[in-house]
This record gives structure tokens, sequence and C-alpha cells, in this order.
């Protein structure tokens, strides 16, 4: 976006640079010639070369000035068109956003275990019956804790407190439907990642408990490589996660309400949509407004 406008400024600049350099040249080609006719005698008729040569001149400047004028009011409809663009594109920001609001308050519906179903879930809310498996946690880090209640009312504006920790990610066996999936159970501080600084958080035996389903993630630049080894994970790659502990490569993201004192704070999940189209909008209008203005002084208001 910065280098489209940077292009437009550029191009007004060189623009205005080529029309007072044409100018120049006129100016000198006229101060140049002599005003007098230079007449060759040819077959009996007289040609008068300086006042072609002057026309000829005049009517290409003004070609020049013409194809100028048209060529400048491509500008401001161009960047009318960028925002009117960003206005439909804003808009579509807005009922994506809504949509993901209502996924991740809806009425959760059991886990289903077919892929193919399960991509069209991301951020549906589910149940699930079983029993976790602490001996496996993996810890996705650094990360910071988001608060539930704000994050589900501004989808896609990440809120936090300064705070530096980890998400835990733990094994879970579902006892109704015969497999082990990864639950991610929340935010813990620093100091907080070791289990056996939080044994009171351990739950022990079938708990019932509501998440909402995450797919596998691409690695963003500059974000570092997982480290399966030193168990140091970046961001959710379901299928070396579940390599590694033998899960299925099914992943939620444990709710609010499954926080238990001493332990993971749940809740954690982030609906990362940007939503800054009005910026846009502001922009390529004012863009549009200020080059229109300029192409009306320039070429129209002179003439009135």
């Amino acid at each position: 976006m910065t280098s489209l406008k940077s292009m437009l400024v550029y191009s007004i600049g060189t623009l205005k640079i080529l029309k007072r350099n044409t100018n120049v040249i006129y100016i000198k080609r006229t101060l140049l010639l002599p005003r007098q006719y230079i007449f060759k005698h040819t077959e009996g008729k007289l040609f008068s070369f300086g006042r072609q040569s002057s026309t000829t001149a005049a009517s290409s400047v003004k070609a020049e000035d013409s194809f100028l004028k048209w060529f400048l009011l491509l500008i401001p409809a161009l960047t009318f068109g960028l925002g009117t663009w960003q206005v439909k594109r804003r808009q579509w920001k807005l009922q994506l956003i809504a949509d993901l609001r209502s996924l991740t308050t809806a009425e959760p519906i059991p886990l289903p275990i077919d892929p193919l179903e399960l991509n069209n879930l991301e951020y549906r809310r589910v149940t699930v019956r079983g029993q976790y498996d602490h001996s496996q946690e993996l810890y996705i880090l650094p990360r910071s804790p988001v608060d539930p209640e704000k994050e589900a009312r501004e989808a896609g504006r990440l809120s936090s407190s300064g705070e530096n920790g980890a998400n835990v990610i733990t094994p879970f066996y579902c006892t109704d439907l015969g497999i082990k999936i990864l639950v991610n159970r929340g935010y813990v501080p620093r100091k907080k990642i070791r289990p056996e600084t939080r044994e009171k958080g351990q739950v022990e035996g079938e708990v019932d408990m509501v998440g909402i389903v995450r797919l596998t993630e691409i690695r963003k630049p500059f974000v570092p490589h997982n480290d399966a080894e030193r168990n140091r994970w970046h961001y959710r790659d379901l299928e070396a996660m579940a390599s590694v502990t033998g899960a299925e490569p099914i992943f939620i993201d444990a709710d609010f309400g499954s926080t238990i004192p001493g332990g993971p704070v749940g809740g954690q999940t982030r609906v990362t949509l940007r939503n800054e189209h009005i910026q846009y909008v502001i922009t390529w209008y004012g863009l549009c407004a200020a080059t229109s203005y300029m192409w009306y002084a320039k070429f129209i208001k002179k003439m009135i």
C-alpha cells in the first residue's frame, strides 16, 4: 500500500518536471529562431521555413498539453477506484469477523473425527470427554495471556498484559471416541511452565470439556523453527506434535471454563483478523480529493 502511494507521488512530480522542461525547450527554440523568413528558390517557388517551424512547435506543445491533461486525470480516477475497493473489503472483513464471533459463542457440538469435516470447523466450539496425559506436555512459547471476554468482543485485536509465558499443550484421550487428541489447556507464566510448579492444576480422572477447533499453522517469516527435541514449539504444527505424542492431528483450545485454580488459564483462542480498511479508505479518498483539485486548478479553473 505504501509503495502505491509513493508511486503516485513520484508520478505527479515527474509529470510536473516534464511539463516545465517542455516549456523551456519551446522557449529556447522560439528564441533561437530568427524572426525573419528564410527563403529558398526552387523552380520559381519561395518557401518560408521559419513560420512552418514555429507552427509545428506550437502544435507539438498543444498536443503534449492535451496528453498531459488527460493522463493526469487518471490519478484521481485510480485513487477513487482504490478507495471504493477498500470500502467493499471493509464490508467483507466486518462480515467475516461477525461470522467468527458467532462460531466462538455458538452452542458446542460433539467433536467429529472426520478430517474433512474438521477442516470446515475451525473456531467452532465442540465438546469432548476424556482424560489428560500430563506426562507428554508440549509448550508453545513465548506467549502472552489473552483476555477471553475482550477477545470475544474485539476479534483480531490482540491484548497483552506484558507478561511472558507459554501455552500448555496436553494429549487428551477421548473415552467416547477412542482417540487421543491435543488440547491447549491455556496460558501459564514463565515461572509456572514446569509441571511440578503447578501440581494442584494437573487434572486427574475423566473430565468434560468445551474447546474450540484449531487447524495447523504455517510458520510465518522470522518465527523460529520448532525444536521437538527441546520441547520448544513456536507455532502449531499438528503433524509434528501428533508424531511426538502419538495423538491424532486434532487440536482444540480449551475454553475459559476449563480453568482449574493453580493450572493453565483457558480461553487462549486468538482470532487474528486485522481490520484497518477504514484507514485505507480515508487515505485513498483523500488522495483522490487532493489530486482532483490539483487537476481542476491546473486545467479547468484558469479557463473560467
